[in-house]
């Protein structure tokens, strides 16, 4: 829990409050935007919640919080209440059920997200959340972890606790592949991957050498650090100011990436989003427009 005597000045007063320890991760800010937002290069609280959802919210991101840099006083700050939001993960994204968010958002990995997909041919967790005794219970009772898979290595955090914990296999690609141990299949080359009937492998180096998407059953895409919806600009964008390896293969696989069909984004750092298939078509090609002029 945040330390009220770190309390940034930049807070609006009242019981939520970010501490001084925030990385500037944005988990708070895209899952709780009413009542989180950035200023100075930190998040900070821009309004208190101002109901029972706006409050459920902003204890989720309490709980996903990397740094644990979010604090609540009473009355949203209830012990009942933090522990609610705590069993609460994994949150179903939609009402499908399929595909889930995993909270705790690991310090190692800078704050990236991790989903848990819920499947009769075995469960996936794609990238590795911070781990924890609550949230390995939860996806035990929810049939555990058949396949663990990594999107880059720089979102790898405690992929090994929960290989353990679950006997999952751990996927990545061979450009990120590194020194990583305790890895059961090693992808290669640039063309995708059927892992299975409903799930591609569509690797997209850029970020990294080894970035890879992965695209369930035509409608969920996780995209790691390769593509997310920017608040900012207002549309979907690539990471220029954290591309690793190289720009101009980015935007090679971008292209590539624009030629598959899906209706979510899914990414480890920066806001998730869903269009409707041709909206979403007609968003990437902004997004290749976009990546033209920078």
């Amino acid at each position: 829990m945040a330390d009220p005597k770190k309390r940034l000045a930049t807070n609006l007063a009242g019981p939520v409050f970010v501490d001084a320890t925030c990385i500037d991760c944005a988990t708070c800010r895209w899952m709780a935007p009413e009542t989180f937002d950035q200023a100075d290069g930190q998040s900070r609280v821009h309004a208190q919640p101002g109901d029972a959802e706006a409050r459920r919210r902003a204890l989720l991101a309490l709980i996903a919080c990397p740094t644990g840099s979010i604090g609540a006083g009473s009355p949203v700050g209830e012990k009942a209440a933090i522990a609610a939001a705590r069993d609460a993960f994994p949150v179903p994204i939609d009402d499908r059920g399929v595909v889930h968010h995993c909270g705790y958002h690991a310090e190692s990995s800078f704050g990236a997200a991790s989903w848990f997909v819920k499947r009769e041919a075995g469960n996936l967790l794609v990238d590795s959340p911070r781990f924890t005794a609550a949230l390995a219970s939860r996806l035990e009772d929810a049939g555990g972890v058949a396949t663990l898979l990594l999107t880059h290595k720089d979102d790898v955090a405690d992929y090994r606790r929960f290989r353990e914990r679950f006997g999952c296999e751990v996927v990545i690609h061979r450009g990120d592949r590194g020194r990583l141990a305790e890895i059961d299949r090693v992808l290669d080359g640039e063309a995708p991957i059927e892992l299975a009937p409903d799930l591609l492998a569509v690797p997209t180096p850029g970020h990294t050498r080894g970035s890879v998407c992965f695209l369930l059953d035509q409608t969920y895409l996780f995209g790691g650090d390769h593509v997310a919806w920017s608040d900012a600009l207002g549309h979907i964008y690539a990471f220029r100011g954290a591309c690793w390896f190289d720009w101009a293969t980015l935007g090679r696989s971008m292209r590539r990436l624009a030629a598959h069909r899906f209706e979510w984004i899914l990414p480890g750092h920066g806001w998730p989003c869903r269009f409707e298939p041709d909206r979403m078509a007609e968003e990437m090609r902004r997004c290749l427009e976009w990546i033209e002029t920078v």
